[in-house]
């Protein structure tokens, strides 16, 4: 289960049996969600799935990632590529730095 970005307390991660469509898993503290990444026209679409037996993101938490994976979409796409496509190795990334939603 490679670790790909850890962002503020959350881990960002893919497994390694990973399938379609691209999505990472997100975890803080006992909490997981998973996170599918859809693309319709030119719009990203951010899909929350809850993990079987797992307790899911709050609200909040769901919200505060969510700004994250938007703006790092493109890196994790990379590194989603990078790992299952060519099948090398990925580094984490860690940002300690709250990000601010951007206004479009």
């Amino acid at each position: 289960m490679p670790k790909i970005f850890q962002y503020l307390s959350y881990i960002i991660r893919f497994y390694t049996n990973e399938h379609l469509p691209i999505h990472v898993h997100v975890q803080i503290q006992d909490r997981e969600i998973k996170v599918e990444f859809i693309f319709s026209e030119d719009e990203l679409i951010l899909i929350f799935k809850k993990v079987k037996n797992k307790t899911p993101l709050t609200e909040a938490e769901a919200k505060e990632v969510s700004v994250f994976l938007k703006q790092y979409h493109k890196q994790i796409i990379d590194k989603w590529n990078k790992m299952f496509v060519y099948h090398q190795q990925v580094n984490c990334e860690v940002i300690n730095v709250k990000l601010k939603k951007k206004n479009r």
